[in-house]
């Protein structure tokens, strides 16, 4: 598929059928997924692949899937999917990485991080993620974890990673629409600035 079509087609799905996606396609965009920028190569993001039907049950009770989405009318699309990817990043991993000698010369501090990069480094990875799986012909959708405490007992998480969210995918359903896609995108004249704001 070309790229502007996988970025166009991507969009966030919320159903999905009990197909199963094969192992191999599931390594291959999470290997898409260790491409994205990682500050000096740090490398903190890692994935939980789960395919087990209680586990993607139990998560999805932990997204409050029940109370928040099927309430609200959508079909129960954390659980449904029959691939959940945990996205976690390790802010340690990055300390540790920055007080190598290649980044921090003896007596220096460290730097100060005024952007948290294993965030920035976890999104680059959840949207590379999310486009892999749509080049692989799959749909895809992504929560936010409200309870990262309760996913990491779940998932045996270690203390120092944090989940981040829970990036579901498989083939797609017929879905119920997010009622915010009523705003529409705004134009490339609302969000470009040249030169200066």
């Amino acid at each position: 598929m070309n790229f502007l079509d996988v970025v166009r087609t991507r969009r966030m799905i919320r159903n999905f059928t009990d197909e199963p996606v094969a192992d191999a396609v599931v390594e291959r965009i999470v290997e898409a997924g260790q491409h994205a920028p990682s500050a000096g190569f740090s490398q903190g993001v890692v994935y939980v692949v789960v395919t087990d039907e209680a586990t993607r049950k139990a998560i999805g009770e932990i997204a409050g899937e029940d109370e928040g989405y099927v309430a609200s009318g959508f079909d129960p699309f954390i659980s449904r999917a029959p691939v959940q990817i945990v996205i976690c990043t390790s802010e340690k991993v990055y300390h540790d990485r920055y007080n190598e000698p290649d980044k921090k010369l003896e007596g220096e501090e460290e730097i100060d991080w005024p952007i948290p990069y294993w965030h920035t480094d976890a999104g680059a990875s959840l949207m590379l993620v999310l486009l892999a799986a749509v080049n692989e012909g799959l749909g895809t959708a992504f929560v936010g974890v409200m309870e990262p405490k309760r996913l990491r007992e779940l998932l045996g998480i270690p203390d120092d990673y944090l989940p981040i969210g829970v990036t579901m995918i498989g083939h797609p359903a017929p879905d119920t629409k997010s009622g915010s896609l009523k705003r529409g995108r705004r134009s490339l004249d609302d969000v470009l600035h040249r030169e200066r704001w």
